[in-house]
């Protein structure tokens, strides 16, 4: 099962997918549909979901092309399906029909990027951490590389974990108030005393908008909460369970 956003369904020439974590094989903490190549999770089950991922995408089984994220701002050029290790990135751009870009996420954004005018592609994945260094403006730069233009691309928000579930401490709102005043206005009181709930869709729209492009939208679909379609890092955290699937998000421009 997957979701799409009419802001890019609209586009004859771009497939894309929000997947959720049904219709797969996983059993237990990762039922179902778990695309994580690196979680615990058997990896034939983990390659049986990617490959009916990439049959719902309409793309060949092998061109389902993730990189090894690390919430970093380092955004990769995709020609086709990796030969040898996947790089270390968070971000993805191709121009190639019949590549899918797909991140994988757990709490954090997907964001899948595209300028249909110049056939340019891109999926980024931002924590904050990666959304505070420039992973979302690295995308872009990315594909405009390849020729898209800033103010016609749009920029699409997966599910992502809302600000009523990310409960952060006093050091983590100095860090990102100190880069920035403004940031203060993605912040409100926690229960507890001295943390505050953090607005990681809002921050990550923001970041969007500063950059100049042509069209943001979000799902508006919080992981936290709606276990049973996502998967959440956070909520395993607070279970104590020992690890999590993976969601993938995923675009294609095609043939």
């Amino acid at each position: 099962m997957y979701i799409e956003a009419p802001e890019l369904a609209c586009y004859p020439n771009l497939h894309h997918a929000f997947f959720t974590r049904q219709g797969g094989v996983s059993e237990g903490i990762y039922a179902s549909l778990n695309g994580g190549l690196g979680s615990f999770d058997d990896p034939g089950r983990v390659a049986e979901n990617r490959r009916r991922m990439t049959h719902d995408l309409g793309v060949a089984p092998d061109a389902l092309v993730s990189v090894h994220q690390t919430h970093s701002a380092e955004a990769v050029l995709v020609e086709g399906p990796w030969t040898g290790e996947r790089p270390k990135a968070d971000g993805m751009v191709t121009a190639v029909p019949g590549i899918a870009l797909g991140v994988t996420t757990a709490d954090c954004g997907p964001i899948l990027f595209a300028d249909p005018h110049a056939g340019a592609i891109g999926a980024a994945h931002a924590g904050w951490r990666g959304a505070a260094t420039g992973i979302l403006e690295a995308t872009i730069d990315a594909m405009e590389r390849i020729g898209a233009r800033r103010d016609r691309i749009v920029a699409v928000l997966g599910p992502t974990i809302g600000q009523g579930a990310y409960e952060v401490g006093p050091d983590f709102v100095d860090r990102l108030v100190s880069a920035d005043p403004g940031n203060r206005v993605f912040f409100r009181p926690g229960e507890r005393t001295g943390h505050a709930m953090f607005d990681l869709p809002g921050y990550i729209e923001g970041r969007l908008e500063a950059a100049g492009i042509g069209e943001f939208a979000n799902l508006g679909l919080c992981t936290y909460s709606d276990e049973e379609r996502f998967f959440s890092y956070r909520r395993t955290t607070h279970r104590g369970e020992p690890d999590y699937g993976r969601l993938i998000s995923a675009i294609v421009l095609t043939p």
